[in-house]
């Protein structure tokens, strides 16, 4: 099936050109993270594993901000495919309208209650403290970046990814230079710690959102319309709730979980959340090239099934997943290949560089079952508005399974820290089975897409 797909080549065309720059993307936009962490840990262990916490707040945004962006690029998509520019229109603005209120609320979360937030992820109040300050600072960052995503969604929906890909690069770009300026204290700046990598994200964040909106006025480019910003299309914001109602379940369930794990291993102490931070770095990094291939995927056949092209969809599915299998088994092989690098560069004490190396080793593994599902839930099941089965599947195997063991382990039976570690790695791998039989169900097969052209 590999080779048959290799030998198409509109599918291979069209899967490098959408991939490589999402995939560039995504790792620009973890390298923020990785740059974080590394600099704070050439610093200070504790004001790493500090942002590494307080950042997890922002994580969970993206959760909410990816029902918004995951709803736009679905629909956008088949409504692209199918040509109905009024439609994908309406889409844009709906997306904008929703980004804007969580925005708000996040800002409002971080500038006014950071204490609780922090109070979430660690009971040490040296880690409490710097995570409040840093929170503070990136609340100004946050009423932006759902304007970005959005606009960033809809210019890789309309074929346009290679433009994205350039605004995050200056966005990372200026955002290293900025954190290694504040972080430092470089070229008579402050010296600033986790505060100046927050006030680096921030002033990034300026700079992409600009990046973006002058993206738009350049020819064959759609953008925000004041005039439409209000437009309401009844049917279309049905089917948009419809959709983005799962994917909010499934976010919700994902980045919380993830964000318990995170909170669990932070309750085990400073070493563990050190390493932790780290791990979670790496794992960020290596899977940039299973989102970026997972996000081309739920545009190639958005784009086949709006244009009425439901067998060339269903071929696409299927390449598409077994290529997931060879990601995952070379990303497992990338991981242990960094292992020595990334335990060797860290300045972490004794035992919080014993964690990481058990840490990376068991995170190999779970990198097969994360870029499998990666590439098969949210690029072939979500590409044809199967989204429903990611919360499904994340209830059970995530919130049913893999936390209460974790949250057992850790906290009644006190296990070690990397058989906990481990135990947050389960879910993943246990949805396999699941995932695969659902792809031979084929409900995602489905052209979303109306006629509304008809009725204008």
């Amino acid at each position: 099936m590999l080779r048959e797909a290799l030998r198409d080549k509109n599918f291979v065309e069209k899967l490098i050109r959408l991939t490589i720059p999402i995939a560039l993307q995504s790792l620009l936009v973890a390298s923020v993270a990785a740059a974080d962490a590394f600099m704070l840990g050439r610093l200070d262990q504790n004001s790493m594993a500090a942002v590494s916490l307080a950042s997890q707040v922002q994580f969970v945004m993206t959760m909410f901000l990816a029902a918004v962006t995951g709803t736009g690029s679905i629909l956008g998509a088949q409504y692209f495919g199918k040509q109905d520019f009024e439609s994908l229109d309406d889409i844009y603005h709906m997306s904008l309208r929703l980004a804007a209120v969580i925005d708000i609320l996040f800002f409002i979360a971080c500038f006014f209650f950071p204490q609780y937030l922090m109070a979430f992820f660690t009971n040490d109040s040296t880690l409490a403290g710097i995570g409040i300050d840093y929170l503070r600072m990136a609340s100004f960052s946050y009423l932006l970046v759902g304007f970005s995503i959005v606009i960033e969604i809809m210019i890789r929906v309309t074929d346009h990814a290679a433009a994205g890909a350039w605004i995050s690069f200056s966005a990372v770009i200026s955002n290293v230079i900025l954190n290694a300026v504040f972080i430092f204290g470089l070229f008579g700046a402050p010296q600033m710690g986790a505060r100046g990598a927050a006030l680096a994200t921030t002033i990034s964040r300026v700079i992409e959102l600009a990046l973006c909106i002058t993206l738009t006025f350049m020819p064959g480019f759609i953008g925000p319309n004041p005039k439409h910003i209000l437009r309401y299309n009844a049917l279309l914001a049905h089917d948009y709730i419809r959709i983005s109602i799962p994917i909010l379940g499934a976010s919700l369930l994902w980045g919380i979980g993830f964000t318990s794990y995170t909170a669990i291993m932070g309750h085990m102490g400073k070493d563990a959340a050190a390493a932790n931070s780290i791990a979670a770095v790496v794992r960020d990094l290596v899977c940039c090239v299973c989102n970026g291939i997972g996000s081309a995927a739920a545009i190639m056949i958005g784009n086949e099934l709006g244009a009425g092209e439901l067998d060339r969809a269903r071929t696409y599915g299927y390449r598409l997943t077994r290529l997931s299998w060879l990601i995952g088994f070379l990303s497992m092989g990338v991981v242990l290949l960094l292992t020595p690098l990334v335990v060797h560069f860290m300045k972490l004490t004794p035992q919080a560089h014993s964690y990481l190396l058990g840490m990376m080793i068991i995170m190999s593994i779970y990198m097969i079952g994360r870029c499998v599902n990666t590439i098969a839930i949210n690029g072939v099941l979500d590409g044809g508005g199967d989204t429903k089965f990611d919360m499904y599947s994340l209830f059970v195997m995530m919130w049913c399974f893999a936390i209460p063991v974790a949250l057992l382990g850790a906290f009644v039976f006190h296990w070690s820290v990397l058989l906990v570690y481990f135990c947050t790695c389960l879910d993943e791998v246990g949805k396999l089975p699941w995932v695969m039989a659902r792809i031979r169900k084929e409900k995602w097969v489905r052209n979303l897409t109306r006629n509304f052209n008809d009725q204008r």
